[in-house]
């Protein structure tokens, strides 16, 4: 599974709001220090409420549940990641979009944070669907790269755009979680060149209906 997950803006970062607002921040900036330092198995309300600097009250009575908590991280960050790139290329777009997931799964916060949200998505409905949601997201953002480019005849019409852009990011994803080994630019490029050159040979199209004679 995967996407472009852009480098989501870090979060916690600053948005206008009242004092609810103010508390979902601190209280999300918490959360995902504490999963990115101890993992979703030890994400605990309380913990967060003092990390937050916050009423365990307000922490209980808002989210209630690790999982809520995490799932309305994940809203939140797919709420404040980049829009696409646009370089009027499918190839250099994909590229762009490959960059940015290494960008985000080499960064010493977030590569521990998607590793404890992807975590606790295995153990987790309401986290499972809240990651689900990001990725559609994120994906549906990306996938104007794809159709622009069947647009402009780069791809074959009917070109799946939601393939292509999973295609980019589901190598980056099993180096991250399988083989521990540093992510760097280069795969991110490889990663670009592989889904382009495919979805321009029409590995993605989407097949014709027929029907017998």
């Amino acid at each position: 599974m995967s996407t472009e997950p852009d480098t989501p803006t870090a979060p916690g970062a600053r948005r206008p709001g009242g004092r609810t607002a103010r508390v979902r921040e601190a209280v999300l900036q918490a959360a995902g220090d504490a999963l990115a330092d101890e993992g979703f198995e030890a994400l605990d309300l309380a913990e967060v409420a003092r990390r937050a600097q916050v009423g365990k009250t307000t922490v209980y009575r808002r989210w209630g549940s690790p999982g809520a908590l995490a799932a309305d991280l994940l809203a939140d960050m797919a709420d404040q990641s980049l829009p696409r790139t646009d370089t009027g290329a499918l190839r250099s777009d994909l590229r762009a979009n490959a960059r940015l997931v290494v960008k985000t799964l080499t960064d010493p916060r977030q590569s521990r944070l998607f590793k404890a949200l992807i975590a606790a998505s295995l153990c987790n409905d309401q986290a499972a669907q809240a990651l689900h949601h990001f990725y559609d997201v994120r994906i549906e953002e990306w996938a104007g790269c794809v159709r622009d480019a069947a647009s402009r005849g780069e791809v074959p019409a009917g070109t799946d755009p939601h393939a292509v852009i999973a295609a980019v990011s589901a190598p980056l994803y099993y180096a991250l979680l399988n083989s521990g080994r540093p992510l760097t630019d280069a795969d991110a490029d490889r990663a670009a060149h592989a889904a382009t050159t495919a979805a321009q040979a029409g590995v993605w199209g989407r097949p014709e209906t027929t029907t017998d004679a």
